[in-house]
């Protein structure tokens, strides 16, 4: 799995791991039970501080996606169906995504078919293209 960080971005670093961790595994480049790299040598890898990755895995490790173990390290995990609270905080999320696309003059059938598009891609394996 490659991870591509954009150290110019507002979104901090250990967010943009977090999510690219996630998206490899909705993508299934990430498989489960597949072991990542150490802290260490993660952090390495991508140049950053070593803390910025526990970090990341300690919230992909509380959001289901991760369990760690001292000896083996980090595993891929997939989570189990949405629950009540993960379908809050879904709805909380598109509420924000939707009011933006809504002010930026993104009409509803665009949005639902860039969402459509995004979500086949995803569940195809493949990597969304941004037009």
């Amino acid at each position: 799995m490659i991870i591509t960080l954009d150290f110019k971005s507002e979104t901090p670093i250990y967010v943009q791991l977090r999510n690219a961790v996630v998206v490899g595994i909705g993508r299934g480049d990430l498989q489960d039970g597949e072991r990542l790299p150490t802290i260490r040598q993660l952090a390495e890898e991508l140049g950053i501080n070593a803390m910025t990755v526990n970090k990341a895995f300690a919230i992909l490790k509380n959001e289901g996606f991760l369990t760690i173990d001292r000896r083996h390290g980090a595993a891929v995990t997939r989570p189990e169906g949405g629950n009540a609270e993960y379908r809050e905080k879904l709805e909380q999320e598109l509420t924000l995504v939707i009011s933006e696309a809504s002010l930026k003059g993104v009409g509803r059938k665009e949005f639902l078919d860039t969402c459509a598009d995004i979500f086949a891609a995803i569940t195809a394996g493949q990597r969304p293209i941004a037009e």
